[in-house]
């Protein structure tokens, strides 16, 4: 999973953002986005396609983290979900554990 989203400027080469550092984007009419430390870029997508991109990201990095196995005393990734269907956390976690699942599969 690449922690990127790929973008293109309006000037057209593609180029890849950290979307955790977007402070804001506007439609002006073309997109703006603003980074946290000030650096403004204009994008080709629209705001909707910006703000799914990122939503999207999000999403995949939850989805990510919901099938890793963590050994409860090293704390190292046993399975990263990409090999079919791993245990899940509760399955190979000790009651002592502080390993928590992000939601519960029982729900």
């Amino acid at each position: 999973m690449d922690p990127l989203i790929i973008l293109r400027r309006l000037s057209g080469p593609q180029f890849a953002l950290n979307p955790d550092l977007i402070e804001r984007a506007e439609a002006t009419p073309d997109t703006v986005v603003t980074m946290v430390n000030g650096n403004k870029y204009l994008v080709c997508e629209s705001l909707r396609e910006l703000t799914d991109a990122i939503r999207d990201h999000r999403a995949q990095i939850i989805a990510m983290a919901e099938d890793m196995v963590v050994d409860a005393e090293s704390g190292r990734v046993l399975n990263s979900g990409a090999q079919g269907n791993p245990p899940h956390l509760h399955e190979v976690a000790k009651a002592d554990s502080p390993v928590v699942p992000i939601r519960s599969r029982e729900a």
